[in-house]
């Protein structure tokens, strides 16, 4: 891994001093050196990356500097329509330099999720016309960032530099968790399981909590047919929580979605409510933090997210909630006149327990498998 405070003072000498995007693991190190040694004017924390995107631009705009935006190469889909409509030379022409963690890179063997975004990430950048380097080797990160910034000045567009594993972060990330008297998230997913049983399909957002939804139906003898993980697509289960709920009415549809993954495409708040899926029930593991990325704060705990729910319309009590008793109230008191859907935001505490088993499921299996139950 790269020394980060050369690498940094590198970036300040060529004048690159304002920094936003959306944490990912291959870029760990990279983002805790800005969260521990930068300010909030210098670095800012984008919900997703077309967000970061457009702020960067509006940053260049406003003080002629050049700014880096960094992201996981799944994130490049959120970016394209501000960087192909707002930043491309054919519109405004705006520089950037971007910096991309390289999962799926077809060198090494990665997760379903990221095969073909990790084939596809450098062919993205040369059918957008943007330049790019690969970050391969500790030796040359400075060289290749020292480039990237000359020719994004140069070009009046973005650059990108792609990074492999172990560039930007050390091989394994180093998570410490402080102690808290709330649940995690483990323990907040068997409650609602106790609750409601087979008489749910549950589903489980990007991350962490894809393993433990499915460990947790295993440990309560409940098949796969009552369970889909959405382990891609970050910021999207409760829409597929909404195409289901819609498609089967009779069936109740539980999404355990993340704070931050809940934040970074909150306009689907919005969309649920609208169509008022009444057997929605779109529970927030709210642990303030990104954590699968390497524990960043996000703004779960910052906002009132329940009360971002309510102005949507959601049923809802009001208030976040931190105990189990509190939890499995509010769920067993669902009113059965309501029209709308139900959204709790339950607060717990950081960390997954470490003899935690990986997520193995065959995907397409899992998929025939939840179809062939919401025939019944």
């Amino acid at each position: 891994m790269v020394n980060q405070k050369e690498l940094f003072d590198a970036l300040s000498e060529m004048g690159v001093d304002f920094f936003t995007g959306v944490p990912d693991s291959l870029l760990n190190d990279f983002c805790l050196y800005m969260t521990n040694n930068l300010t909030a004017k210098q670095h800012v924390m984008a919900a997703n990356e077309g967000n970061a995107i457009g702020i960067a631009a509006g940053h260049y705009m406003a003080t002629g500097k050049l700014p880096l935006v960094y992201m996981q190469n799944s994130g490049i889909g959120n970016a394209t329509n501000p960087l192909l409509s707002l930043t491309h030379d054919c519109v405004y022409g705006i520089p950037m330099l971007l910096v991309i963690g390289w999962r799926g890179d077809p060198s090494i063997n990665d997760h379903a999720q990221h095969k073909k975004q990790g084939e596809l990430t450098p062919i993205l950048m040369k059918d957008m016309d943007i330049p790019y380097k690969i970050l391969d080797s500790d030796e040359t990160v400075i060289e290749k960032f020292t480039w990237a910034v000359n020719k994004a000045r140069e070009i009046s567009s973005p650059v990108a530099l792609i990074a492999k594993k172990a560039i930007l972060t050390q091989k394994e990330k180093k998570q410490t968790y402080a102690e808290s008297p709330l649940m995690n998230r483990e323990e907040a997913i068997a409650a609602v399981i106790d609750v409601f049983g087979e008489d749910a399909v549950y589903l489980g957002t990007t991350g962490r909590a894809t393993r433990e939804v499915n460990e947790q139906l295993k440990l309560h003898g409940i098949g796969e047919g009552h369970e889909w993980q959405n382990v891609g697509s970050m910021g999207h289960v409760s829409s597929v929580g909404l195409g289901l709920a819609l498609g089967c009415p009779d069936k109740r549809i539980v999404v355990f979605d993340g704070d931050a993954a809940a934040v970074m495409h909150m306009g689907a708040l919005a969309t649920n409510c609208r169509y008022k899926a009444s057997n929605l029930i779109h529970i927030v593991l709210n642990n303030g933090v990104n954590e699968s990325v390497g524990g960043q704060q996000s703004a779960g705990q910052l906002i009132d997210l329940t009360g971002v729910a309510n102005s949507c319309g959601y049923h809802n009590i009001g208030h976040s909630i931190t105990t189990k008793e509190e939890l499995q109230n509010v769920l067993k008191t669902l009113p059965g006149s309501s029209v709308m859907p139900t959204f709790v935001d339950v607060h717990v505490r950081q960390g997954i327990r470490p003899d935690m088993p990986k997520l193995n499921i065959d995907h397409k299996k899992q998929k025939v498998a939840l179809m062939n139950h919401l025939k019944k």
